[in-house]
Protein backbone atom coordinates (compact mmCIF):
# COMPACT_ATOMS: atom_id res chain seq x y z
CA UNK A 1 0.00 0.00 0.00
CA UNK A 2 0.69 3.50 -0.36
CA UNK A 3 3.74 2.84 -2.92
CA UNK A 4 2.99 6.38 -4.66
CA UNK A 5 3.41 8.12 -1.04
CA UNK A 6 7.21 7.03 -1.08
CA UNK A 7 7.30 8.33 -5.17
CA UNK A 8 6.09 11.43 -4.10
CA UNK A 9 8.29 12.06 -1.52
CA UNK A 10 11.79 11.26 -2.98
CA UNK A 11 10.76 13.02 -6.51
CA UNK A 12 9.26 16.34 -4.86
CA UNK A 13 12.40 16.62 -1.77
CA UNK A 14 15.46 15.10 -4.51
CA UNK A 15 16.24 18.46 -5.00
CA UNK A 16 15.94 20.06 -1.46
CA UNK A 17 18.03 16.94 -0.51
CA UNK A 18 15.45 15.19 1.13
CA UNK A 19 14.79 18.23 3.76
CA UNK A 20 11.42 19.44 2.54
CA UNK A 21 9.25 18.51 -0.16
CA UNK A 22 9.34 21.32 -3.04
CA UNK A 23 7.44 20.10 -6.30
CA UNK A 24 4.30 18.77 -6.98
CA UNK A 25 0.85 18.74 -6.27
CA UNK A 26 0.59 17.16 -2.96
CA UNK A 27 -0.98 13.50 -2.55
CA UNK A 28 -4.22 14.04 -5.02
CA UNK A 29 -7.44 14.00 -3.55
CA UNK A 30 -9.55 11.69 -1.01
CA UNK A 31 -12.18 10.64 -3.35
CA UNK A 32 -14.72 7.43 -1.92
CA UNK A 33 -18.08 6.55 -2.70
CA UNK A 34 -20.63 8.90 -1.57
CA UNK A 35 -18.08 11.63 -0.49
CA UNK A 36 -19.75 15.26 -0.87
CA UNK A 37 -16.43 16.88 0.53
CA UNK A 38 -13.26 17.25 -1.43
CA UNK A 39 -10.13 16.02 0.73
CA UNK A 40 -6.70 17.30 -0.90
CA UNK A 41 -3.43 15.09 1.17
CA UNK A 42 -0.29 16.90 1.75
CA UNK A 43 2.12 16.33 4.35
CA UNK A 44 3.70 18.02 6.96
CA UNK A 45 7.13 17.87 4.79
CA UNK A 46 5.18 19.72 1.99
CA UNK A 47 6.72 22.87 0.97
CA UNK A 48 5.07 26.00 0.28
CA UNK A 49 4.99 25.05 -3.71
CA UNK A 50 3.50 21.62 -3.19
CA UNK A 51 0.88 23.30 -1.06
CA UNK A 52 -0.15 25.80 -3.73
CA UNK A 53 0.02 23.09 -6.22
CA UNK A 54 -2.91 21.29 -4.10
CA UNK A 55 -4.81 24.28 -4.09
CA UNK A 56 -4.66 24.56 -8.00
CA UNK A 57 -5.40 20.83 -8.27
CA UNK A 58 -8.26 21.06 -5.81
CA UNK A 59 -9.84 24.24 -8.19
CA UNK A 60 -9.00 22.05 -11.36
CA UNK A 61 -11.58 19.42 -9.63
CA UNK A 62 -14.25 21.51 -8.87
CA UNK A 63 -14.50 23.27 -11.74
CA UNK A 64 -14.08 19.49 -13.29
CA UNK A 65 -16.93 18.26 -11.47
CA UNK A 66 -15.05 15.65 -9.36
CA UNK A 67 -18.33 14.57 -7.81
CA UNK A 68 -20.23 13.27 -11.14
CA UNK A 69 -16.88 11.68 -12.24
CA UNK A 70 -16.22 9.88 -8.96
CA UNK A 71 -20.16 8.25 -9.51
CA UNK A 72 -19.68 7.74 -13.04
CA UNK A 73 -16.67 5.64 -11.95
CA UNK A 74 -17.84 3.81 -9.01
CA UNK A 75 -20.87 2.58 -10.78
CA UNK A 76 -18.80 1.19 -13.83
CA UNK A 77 -16.89 -0.45 -10.90
CA UNK A 78 -19.37 -2.14 -9.39
CA UNK A 79 -21.21 -3.27 -13.26
CA UNK A 80 -17.28 -4.85 -13.26
CA UNK A 81 -17.66 -6.63 -10.06
CA UNK A 82 -16.32 -4.53 -7.64
CA UNK A 83 -18.85 -5.50 -4.98
CA UNK A 84 -18.44 -8.91 -5.61
CA UNK A 85 -14.51 -8.50 -5.14
CA UNK A 86 -14.99 -6.96 -2.04
CA UNK A 87 -16.97 -9.42 -0.71
CA UNK A 88 -15.01 -11.90 -1.24
CA UNK A 89 -12.06 -9.89 0.51
CA UNK A 90 -14.47 -9.59 3.21
CA UNK A 91 -14.84 -13.45 3.68
CA UNK A 92 -11.82 -14.75 3.32
CA UNK A 93 -10.02 -12.21 5.70
CA UNK A 94 -13.47 -13.06 8.22
CA UNK A 95 -10.64 -16.14 10.04
CA UNK A 96 -8.50 -12.73 10.73
CA UNK A 97 -10.41 -10.58 12.09
CA UNK A 98 -10.83 -9.48 16.07
CA UNK A 99 -14.22 -8.37 15.86
CA UNK A 100 -15.92 -11.09 17.38
CA UNK A 101 -14.01 -11.67 20.42
CA UNK A 102 -12.38 -8.62 22.25
CA UNK A 103 -8.57 -8.86 22.92
CA UNK A 104 -6.81 -7.01 25.28
CA UNK A 105 -3.62 -5.93 25.52
CA UNK A 106 -0.83 -7.17 26.69
CA UNK A 107 0.95 -4.64 28.98
CA UNK A 108 2.60 -1.82 27.73
CA UNK A 109 6.20 -1.67 26.45
CA UNK A 110 8.46 0.47 24.50
CA UNK A 111 7.70 0.24 20.77
CA UNK A 112 10.79 1.08 18.51
CA UNK A 113 10.97 -1.37 15.93
CA UNK A 114 8.77 -1.06 12.86
CA UNK A 115 7.28 -3.67 10.62
CA UNK A 116 6.27 -2.69 7.06
CA UNK A 117 3.98 -4.23 4.63
CA UNK A 118 0.80 -4.95 6.24
CA UNK A 119 -1.92 -3.39 4.70
CA UNK A 120 -3.97 -0.83 5.91
CA UNK A 121 -7.49 -1.97 6.31
CA UNK A 122 -6.13 -4.85 8.20
CA UNK A 123 -3.71 -2.84 10.45
CA UNK A 124 -5.28 -3.03 13.32
CA UNK A 125 -6.77 -7.15 13.47
CA UNK A 126 -2.59 -7.10 12.55
CA UNK A 127 -2.21 -5.15 16.13
CA UNK A 128 -4.66 -7.40 17.93
CA UNK A 129 -3.99 -10.82 16.39
CA UNK A 130 -0.21 -10.02 18.06
CA UNK A 131 -2.04 -9.20 21.08
CA UNK A 132 -3.25 -12.66 20.90
CA UNK A 133 0.19 -14.20 21.43
CA UNK A 134 0.69 -12.03 24.02
CA UNK A 135 2.87 -9.55 21.96
CA UNK A 136 2.59 -5.59 23.17
CA UNK A 137 1.92 -3.93 19.76
CA UNK A 138 0.29 -0.55 18.30
CA UNK A 139 -0.53 0.68 14.68
CA UNK A 140 1.30 3.83 13.11
CA UNK A 141 1.95 4.64 10.02
CA UNK A 142 5.46 5.47 8.22
CA UNK A 143 6.90 7.75 5.50
CA UNK A 144 6.33 5.05 3.49
CA UNK A 145 2.64 3.35 4.30
CA UNK A 146 1.37 1.61 7.92
CA UNK A 147 3.31 0.17 10.23
CA UNK A 148 3.31 -2.36 12.99
CA UNK A 149 4.82 -1.11 16.31
CA UNK A 150 6.53 -3.64 19.00
CA UNK A 151 9.73 -3.99 21.30
CA UNK A 152 12.62 -4.36 19.66
CA UNK A 153 13.25 -7.55 21.50
CA UNK A 154 10.01 -8.85 19.86
CA UNK A 155 10.50 -7.76 15.76
CA UNK A 156 11.31 -11.59 15.21
CA UNK A 157 8.41 -13.35 16.93
CA UNK A 158 6.20 -10.64 15.97
CA UNK A 159 7.22 -10.82 11.80
CA UNK A 160 6.66 -14.50 12.39
CA UNK A 161 3.40 -14.54 13.86
CA UNK A 162 2.07 -11.95 11.43
CA UNK A 163 3.21 -14.04 8.74
CA UNK A 164 1.70 -17.26 10.07
CA UNK A 165 -1.60 -15.11 10.28
CA UNK A 166 -1.92 -14.14 6.62
CA UNK A 167 -1.17 -10.47 7.45
CA UNK A 168 2.07 -10.18 5.75
CA UNK A 169 4.58 -12.25 3.50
Amino acid sequence: SLSGNIMTKMLSSFNTGGSYEAIGDGYGPGIGEGYDKLVMIISRASGAPVIEGAIKYAAELVRGDIWAVAEKEFAAAKKAGLDEILKARKEASAGKSSEAEEVKAPPKEVVTSQIAGIEIMDLEDGVQSLWKVGIYAESGMGCTGPIVLVNESKTEAAVEALRKAGYIQ
